[in-house]
């Protein structure tokens, strides 16, 4: 399994992003390889379609990529506090490396802080 972050997702779903083509490209090499993301990362992606009253197209577009939401696990919490006091990551970005974690998946993302972060906290990083 691949987990995506908002900044990969973002970029898919806006063609004038500037890492619109990175995306692309790195999402038709990830193959047959499953694709999630946690709830909290979808929200923040679908934002920005939501404003511009195109909410419906951007899960269709998720849905047709075929990314699998990824819940947060109930007992959550100390996992994404200890992440945070470790990493001094934002909050969101500490749910989708917890979620990587937890399905000891690869991480895509296009945020050079965030891999790095994941990287030392033993996530894989998925070839961007």
């Amino acid at each position: 399994m691949i987990v995506l972050d908002a900044s990969v997702l973002i970029a898919h779903l806006d063609a004038h992003d500037a890492h619109h083509d990175r995306a692309q490209a790195a999402l038709a090499a990830s193959g047959s390889e499953e694709l999630g993301a946690s709830s909290i990362t979808l929200a923040e992606c679908l934002v920005g379609p939501a404003r511009a009253g195109r909410l419906d197209r951007a899960l269709t577009a998720l849905r047709e990529l075929g990314v699998g939401e990824l819940p947060l696990a109930a007992d959550s919490a100390t996992a994404l506090a200890q992440l945070r006091a470790q990493t001094s990551l934002r909050l969101p970005d500490c749910c989708i490396v917890e979620c990587a974690r937890r399905t000891r998946a690869s991480l895509l993302t296009f945020d050079d802080r965030l891999a790095k972060r994941a990287a030392d906290v033993g996530v894989k990083l998925a070839t961007a």
